[in-house]
Order: structure tokens, then sequence, then C-alpha cells
């Protein structure tokens, strides 16, 4: 996490430094998941999405951990502290900020069926009473085959 903090601080604008972060977790993630590969440095990680090496340094740098715990807490404010991750938020039409654990699923839905549970998700999150919708987890991840190199 250190490593993504220091890329993200790095970047010109939020935007461009989420766009950075999210290569560095679809990379991990499809070496990971995928590739079944957990032997590779931070530094092979970064060239390998084009980023520059040196942010590899973070890795052992504790100075990072204020800014994790910041934006971990600022999670966690949406959403309690008796959840796990993945958390979620929305900016809703009242100008209020949502945020929920979840969602989490098992494999990645065809592109229509995902464009409507994210519809469905978002719906939820703008009713204020709403806090919560589970079920036991059925069969084991299917994480598919890997994908293309965002």
């Amino acid at each position: 996490m250190r490593v993504m903090e220091s890329v993200r601080a790095a970047a010109d604008t939020p935007e461009a430094g989420n766009a950075d972060v999210f290569k560095l977790y679809w990379e991990a993630g499809s070496r990971i998941h995928h590739a079944r590969n957990r032997d590779f440095t931070a530094t092979q990680l970064l060239e390998s999405v084009g980023l520059d090496t040196s942010h590899a340094s973070a890795f052992d740098d504790a100075s990072w951990d204020d800014a994790i715990r910041t934006g971990m807490n600022a999670g966690l404010a949406l959403v309690g502290n008796d959840v796990g991750t993945p958390i979620i938020a929305i900016d809703r039409p009242d100008g209020e900020r949502a945020g929920y654990f979840g969602p989490v699923i098992s494999k990645v839905p065809p592109k229509d069926q995902g464009l409507a549970m994210w519809d469905g998700l978002v719906a939820m999150m703008e009713v204020d009473s709403f806090f919560e919708l589970k079920r036991t987890r059925s069969g084991r991840l299917d994480f598919g085959d890997r994908p293309a190199t965002a």
C-alpha cells in the first residue's frame, strides 16, 4: 500500500494518481490471481506498468502510513468499523456521500449483468435507511482467464 500511496501522491491530479494506482492493482491482481505468481518485487511491478521505479523505496518507508491510515479511516467513517473490504462510496443526489461494504462476487459477470448490478447498487445506496444485503457464499472464487493489460 505504501508504494501505491507514493504513486498516488506523485501524480499531477487525484484522477491521474488513481489511474496510476489502478494500473498497479490490475497488474498485481492479474499476477497473483490469474498467474498464481506472488514472486515479484515492487520494482518489477512498477516497471511492468511504466511507472517510475523509484516509488519502490516506499515499500519500507513508514512515513506513508499516516496517509494510508487517513484514507482507510475515511472509508470506515462512511461504513462503520464492523465491516471489511471492499468499501465503495458514491455521492448521492442529495449531496451526501454514502459508503457500503461490498459488493463481493465470486466471478466477474457479463458486461450487461455487471452494469445492471451497478445500477441496482447505486439505487440501494441512495436510500438512507438501506444498510445490508447478504447471503452465504456459494462456490469458490472464479477469476476466469487472465485479462489483457489495462
